[in-house]
Parts: structure tokens; sequence; C-alpha cells
């Protein structure tokens, strides 16, 4: 397999169509959804011009009316896809689209067992990386149904950093409904000034921030860390802030995970535990819902491990949100760490949130693609501009968020600016063994089970042992 590390001149079309409108970011959808309406004055915005959009696939107007599944962790539930779901029946009113939104681990179980049996939704989201490719006898191939739809070269329609993760030797088994950026810290910046203290940029200045904090009785930097990914995605932003390169290497199995710039890593990790940096019993708690609410909805906390994706809750109507995250005088920077002290702030790590696939032993799949092909074009437009669900995924589209407020429109330029100049790598690694097993001894190191030589001989040894 070929190594998909990001350069920067793949950065730069990553993100040169990002600053055609105002500059905005996505949402993870790791959440649950948002549950309420949006607060913010301002139209659907479905553009009846969108790149290929749809037509080519189901008749609009007759026909018996269709039924299909679309089950998925993300979007979630609420008033984003509830829009985009009204919006498709209003347009294709013979095809009716029962929405299944489950939580991460339980919608990838739920497949397993639907796919096998010869079930299973009609459209379902996958991620990149070695969940997609765990699928694929599943996934059917959407190559000649793109190029039907759009043309030859369809593929320039999309950011290439989305078409080189998702390209498998010519095919292409889900396209790409957003992007997302990991690697982020976020602070309250009031909260942090009423206890004297200033956004910390490094690991010292973290250090010091955290010994404060937790003298006035306070949280120091918060971590989900019962949650692998935001554990994958904080140690993955201390690999790259050392040395990208040899991250995506060692990922690749070119380089040793025992290479000293990468037990350094695992040793930073390990310190944020043992000097007291992330809170008292981390891995007992997931970032959705329990720190992000504390975050969010509570302003409870001052600082808080998450990513790009968080900038959705500037929009999403959440009372809670208006009253604490988005209210008048609210104070949030979103930051990236220099967590080596090398005077730098990490790389951030780039990912196509979710992606879209039709199931191989689904009886509906002209009307599965017209979906497909709604969701990437007028569908991407009210997820992402009136909702930050994601940053887009196509080229062509105008990034423009109405609604938003001062704090937040600074937040989404830092993230634009970012993505712009400053991508390590991909965010999900194509290979499940090796990812699990890296996700297991961040967790013994957290405990203190081992040494940071010692977690990285272990996932070495997994590594070897990877198909690849």
């Amino acid at each position: 397999m070929k190594k998909k590390t990001v350069s920067m001149g793949l950065a730069l079309l990553l993100t040169a169509s990002l600053l055609a409108g105002c500059g905005g970011k996505g949402s993870d959808g790791k959440d649950a959804g948002n549950t309420a309406d949006s607060g913010a004055a301002q139209d659907t915005a479905v553009s009846d011009d969108a790149a290929g959009s749809g037509e080519a696939a189901a008749d609009s107007g007759s026909g018996e009316q269709i039924t299909i599944n679309f089950q998925t962790w993300n979007p979630g539930q609420g008033a984003p896809i509830d829009e985009v779901i009204a919006a498709f029946e209003a347009k294709y009113p013979n095809i009716k689209v029962n929405h299944v939104f489950m939580p991460y681990t339980d919608h990838v179980e739920k497949l397993k067992i639907d796919m096998a049996s010869g079930e299973g939704a009609d459209v379902f989201g996958m991620q990149t990386g070695a969940t997609i490719r765990e699928f694929r006898d599943f996934e059917v191939d959407l190559t000649p149904l793109a190029e039907e739809a759009w043309g030859s070269g369809w593929q320039d329609q999309y950011i290439d950093f989305c078409m080189d993760l998702l390209n498998e030797d010519g095919k292409y088994y889900g396209l790409p409904l957003g992007l997302t950026y990991a690697g982020f810290t976020w602070a309250d910046v009031r909260m942090l000034k009423d206890n004297g203290l200033e956004v910390p940029r490094n690991y010292d200045e973290l250090k010091k921030c955290a010994d404060t904090l937790r003298a006035n009785g306070q949280y120091p930097l918060t971590i989900g860390a019962k949650d692998a990914w935001i554990n994958i995605d904080t140690w993955m932003s201390m690999a790259n802030d050392i040395n990208s390169e040899k991250l995506y290497s060692a990922i690749e199995g070119e380089t040793p995970f025992t290479d000293s710039d990468l037990v350094e890593s695992f040793r930073i990790w390990q310190s944020c535990f043992t000097d007291g940096i992330f809170q008292d019993g981390a891995l007992g708690v997931g970032v959705y819902n329990d720190t992000s609410d504390l975050f969010e909805k509570e302003g409870s906390i001052p600082m808080i491990q998450n990513g790009s994706w968080s900038t959705g809750f500037y929009v999403d109507g959440d009372p809670d949100h208006e009253r604490v995250f988005n209210s008048e005088g609210a104070d949030h920077d979103i930051f990236l760490m220099d967590w080596n002290n090398d005077g730098k702030p990490c790389p951030v790590s780039a990912s196509v949130d979710v992606c879209l696939c039709i199931n191989k032993n689904s009886k509906n799949q002209e009307a599965a693609w017209t979906f497909v092909d709604f969701m990437l074009h007028e569908g991407q437009d009210i997820l992402i501009n009136k909702y930050l669900q994601y940053s887009p995924s196509r080229k062509d589209m105008e990034f423009s968020v109405a609604g938003i407020s001062e704090d937040g429109q600074a937040n989404l330029d830092y993230i634009v600016e970012q993505s712009q100049t400053n991508i390590g790598g991909y965010r999900e690694m194509a290979y499940a063994d090796l990812k699990q097993v890296i996700s297991d001894q961040l967790t013994v190191l957290a405990l203190g089970d081992a040494t940071p030589e010692e977690a990285a001989a272990t996932i070495e040894a997994a590594s070897q042992a990877q198909a690849r």
C-alpha cells in the first residue's frame, strides 16, 4: 500500500477552496448529534446547480415509492440531518429515507451482524482507514456510478486529499461527505484569566498552568481518555510535533516504533498523566458527553482536548451551548500545543470525517445512489454552511457560514490557517490490528504499567506482524 502522507503542496490544494467564503470548519459528529433547531437566521441554501447532483439516477416526479435505510453515526440526530432528508424527499418524492442513527461502536457492530446475514442498510457511513477496508466485501464500487453521473475526471470535483485516502487501485468504495482536523486543544480564555493565567502554548507552560489550576481547585487540561479515538488523536499530535515523516513511515512499516523520536512521543503522552496535566480519572470518562458537556454546556472546565468539529456548537442552536459556549462575550481559543518545547506548534492531522457507501446487497441501489449524490452536493451545502458539521470535500463549494459569532469566526479562521499551512498527515490509519495495539498501549502508559520503551517495543512487534 502506498504511503499517504500529506505533503505541503497537497495541504495547500486541500484548503485552496476553503477561502472562497468566510472560512469555516466542521463537526466530527462523534456526539449524538444536535437535537435543537439552529438559531441562525439563514436559508437552507440548497443549490439546484450543485455539480452533478442526482438528476441521472432517479425520476423525481413519479413511480412507486421506495424506502431506503441510511445508517450512520455521523451526521448525528437532529436538525441538520432532518433538514437534509426533508430537502431530498421534497426533490425525490418517490424515495423515502429511513435514517438510523447509532453511536459509532454500535453502528459498526450492527453493520457486521446485518451484512453477514445479507441485509443491512442501503447506504451507510464509514470512516476512512481500517474500517472502510474491513467492510470491503459489502461495499459497491462507486466508480462507474460516479463516472456515469458526473463524467470522466469526476474525481477533480473533490479535494485531492480526500481522493487519495479513498483511492483503492483506482476504485472508490466510499465518497467523502466532509473533512475534519484533529490535534487541537480548546481553552476558555475568560476562565483562565480568572485564575491569573494565559493560554499555554508549549508543554512547560501547560505544566505550570495545570499546577495553578489544580491548586485553585480547578480541572487542568481535560481529556475523555476512555475513548480510544481522542487518545490516538492526541498522541499523533505529539508524534507529529516531533517528526511527522517518522510517524507515518512507522505506520506504513518502514520505520520502527522503537525509533527514539517515537519513543519520545510515548514519553510525552505518559508524562501528561504523571505530571498531572490531564485530570485525575481521565481513563474513566469519554468525550461525549462527559468532558464535552463540562466545557461547552456548563462552562466549568478551562481546557479540553477536541477537534475542529467543535465549531459546530457555535451554530447548532442548543440552548445550553447558546447560554455558555456561544453567549455574548464568550471567549474561547482553539490552538495547537508545542508538545516538545521546540518553539513550533504541532501539525494537525486531517481526515475524511465520514464517507458514504452503498450496500452491495441492497435491493434499491439506484435510489441509494440518488441519495448519495444528493448528500454529496445539496446535502453537504446544508450540513456545512448552515450547521458547520464539516469542512467541504468539494473544490467547487463555497464555504460561507452565516450567523456565527465573532468568537466562532476567529476560531474558524485559525483552523483554516492551520489546514492551509500546517498539516502533518492523515488521521485514520488503515491497519486495524496495529491501531488497536497502539490504543491499548496508550492506556497501559496512562496507567503507568509500562515504560515508553516497553510500549514502543510491543507496538513494533505488532507492526511487524501487520499485513499491509
